[in-house]
């Protein structure tokens, strides 16, 4: 029988809803109860999930509780996770986990000293489309990498969230809140970034909500919303990244990866799904090659959803004693990277990573079908 370990959720906001939808989709996974600073908020979500509400001292010292999900807002990671690890509970947070490497090394010694695992996302570089393009990769399927492109650009957040501020303030931002999905596939495919450099602007000094309920309040940009960097890879690899909430519309790929033998057609990280597609000196190979691996399958409104799938590894980590895939060392050093990013763009030099990781191990078809729940 596999065995579940407790789960709580920190933060009731949007993105908790998902967590908690889409947990049962894992056998390891039981959520049972969640916290918010307001604990209405922690109610509300309760009573929609069938968990219990707590506050969040209390969420704390529940007995029942294995690891606490830290889902608050990017500023407040760091001190949420360094209480949840001071309470003696494993944690796993949203990205980005911290917001500068000294934090990140501050809990990597916590954790380290009690004994506890730290995980974080993005986890959709697990999903069945990234995990094929990691199979192809790591099969030399279009040879040595060498170069690459990636764009994410969109007019921004304030159309559609409900409370858009925290994406333009400090610790928001293109880089720090879709970048992690770039980042951390690209390093799972191709291994550590060395050095970075970038330019960096903001197109207004202002943002307009157009979303209910605050439609018309007007928000400060206190962070770079348009950033174009280029990231020199261990390996040798030089990956164009391009990120922004100043375009409306753009006709660029989400990410291709370039070889010696031919090129690869990524799609978006931010998603677990998708076709990846595959060229031989320019000419395509007949599409996707065939990779029926369980998180690829759409599940959820059309798409491959598997949000808690690292949280799933992580806890299966525990449990055998294993690393899991979505660690504190590897989201450090995608922390690492934005940071150096936006350093970068602001000081207009190279900028040197300092840490390192190891390439998360793939996740194979039957070590994902193993995950989920029957």
């Amino acid at each position: 029988m596999t065995k579940k370990l407790n789960i709580g959720i920190m933060g009731c906001g949007n993105i908790s809803a998902a967590y908690m939808r889409l947990a049962p989709l894992f056998c390891n996974l039981e959520i049972k109860a969640c916290a918010d600073l307001d604990f209405e908020a922690a109610k509300s979500r309760a009573e929609e999930f069938g968990l219990r509400a707590e506050s969040v001292e209390g969420l704390l010292a529940a007995d029942d509780i294995d690891i606490i999900v830290n889902l608050t807002i990017p500023a407040a990671h760091f001190e949420v996770s360094k209480q949840v690890l001071q309470a003696g509970k494993h944690v796993y947070s949203e990205k980005p986990f911290v917001l500068s490497t000294q934090e990140g090394q501050e809990l990597l010694q916590i954790a380290e000293a009690k004994g506890l695992r730290v995980g974080s996302a993005p986890d959709t570089f697990l999903g069945g489309a990234h995990q094929l393009t990691r199979h192809l990769v790591d099969n030399d399927a279009v040879g040595q990498i060498t170069s690459g492109t990636c764009f994410v650009q969109s007019p921004g957040m304030e159309m559609w969230h409900p409370n858009p501020d925290f994406f333009f303030q400090i610790g928001g931002g293109p880089i720090l809140d879709i970048g992690p999905y770039y980042i951390s596939n690209l390093v799972q495919l191709l291994g550590p970034v060395a050095r970075v450099v970038s330019m960096s602007s903001s197109a207004s000094e202002y943002r307009t909500i157009s979303s209910e309920p605050r439609k018309g309040d007007k928000i400060k940009v206190e962070t770079p919303t348009t950033v174009h960097a280029i990231l020199a890879f261990e390996s040798g690899a030089q990956i164009t990244l391009c990120a922004s909430w100043d375009v409306w519309e753009h006709s660029h790929s989400n990410m291709e990866l370039y070889g010696k033998g031919g090129t690869l057609h990524v799609p978006d990280p931010n998603f677990f799904g998708g076709e990846v597609r595959m060229t031989e000196h320019g000419n395509f190979v007949n599409g996707a090659p065939a990779w029926p691996h369980p998180l690829g399958k759409i599940n959820d409104n059309g798409q491959a959803n598997y949000r808690a799938a690292g949280l799933s590894d992580m806890v299966q980590g525990i449990v055998d004693g294993r690393p899991h895939r979505c660690s504190l060392e590897f989201a450090l050093h995608v922390v690492d990277v934005m940071t150096a990013i936006l350093t970068s763009g602001d000081e207009q030099r190279f900028v040197e990573i300092s840490t390192r990781c190891e390439r998360p191990a793939a996740l194979g078809i039957e070590e994902a079908q193993q995950l989920l729940a029957s």
